[in-house]
């Protein structure tokens, strides 16, 4: 597997969390970090998913006088 790395600065109450909870948990913190991370992703792209299908609906549901407004028979 291909990896890249990226630094990123967290608070130390953050650090001291992950810390303590690798302990309990018995879990090595990039394991924990990648979990969530992966969570994170996954949470926002069924919301961007769910605004995607709301705005969709938005443009296409018409009420039957929107729908034939202009439409002579």
């Amino acid at each position: 597997m291909y990896t890249k790395s990226i630094s990123i600065d967290l608070q130390s109450n953050t650090v001291d969390d992950l810390v303590a909870f690798s302990k309990i948990l018995n879990k090595d913190i990039d394991v924990m970090v990648k979990e969530a991370i992966d969570e994170y992703l996954v949470r926002q792209q069924e919301k961007l998913m769910e605004q995607s299908l709301y705005d969709d609906n938005a443009m296409t549901n018409l009420d039957y006088d929107e729908f034939w407004s202009g439409v002579e028979v």
